[in-house]
């Protein structure tokens, strides 16, 4: 299934990021990045071009895996240093294990229930999953012009993804999940929240 066009070049996805998150696109890393020890193995699920890893990760020595739909992210990440794997969050296919599994933009891809493949990372985890989900989004823009945008530019490769969370819809979501959550807080400027699931 073909990619849109923010999919298919590593610069083309980053700089619509840093248009997207602006003054804020640096803490949106940053805020993961410090959670995760010098020296820990990282399982990075939908990494995309692994920008947390190339810019946060790799200078504090992380065993870094990154699992992507998309092949040319992959390399990226492999000639990068990491452990580059193409993979397929649909199936069932039990992730690798490492101390944080972690995801980040992504779990909207898979609405309306994306309860399997948290719980596949956290059947992975032996410290923790990091989830950062954005909860202000172009696709529910009142616009409808950024709206019709920011839901035609989101196929990563399996299809439009036309559904997002809100901050009281991920909050509901995670609710099942209650017993494990260590830490929650708005990132970003407010654009994403942030949740810390214990193993």
């Amino acid at each position: 299934m073909s990619q849109s066009l923010i999919y298919r070049n590593r610069a083309v996805y980053e700089l619509l990021m840093r248009g997207l998150y602006g003054r804020h696109y640096a803490a949106r890393y940053g805020a993961i990045a410090g959670l995760v020890p010098d020296g820990a193995e990282v399982v990075d699920v939908c990494c995309g071009p692994a920008t947390l890893y190339t810019r946060y990760l790799r200078a504090k020595s992380v065993d870094y895996t990154g699992l992507d739909l998309n092949e040319g992210f992959v390399a990226g990440v492999s000639r990068a240093g990491g452990r580059g794997l193409v993979w397929n969050m649909r199936s069932d296919a039990a992730l690798p294990e490492a101390d944080y599994v972690i995801m980040q933009a992504s779990l909207y891809h898979f609405l309306p229930e994306p309860g399997p493949v948290l719980d596949r990372m956290l059947a992975a985890a032996r410290k923790a999953v990091i989830v950062a989900e954005p909860v202000r989004n172009l696709a529910t823009s009142r616009n409808r012009i950024l709206a019709t945008v920011g839901r035609r530019f989101t196929n990563a490769g399996d299809g439009r993804q036309a559904h997002r969370f809100t901050e009281a819809t991920l909050d509901e979501f995670f609710d099942r999940y209650r017993p494990r959550i260590a830490h929650r807080a708005l990132i970003a400027g407010g654009r994403e929240k942030l949740y810390v699931l214990t193993a």
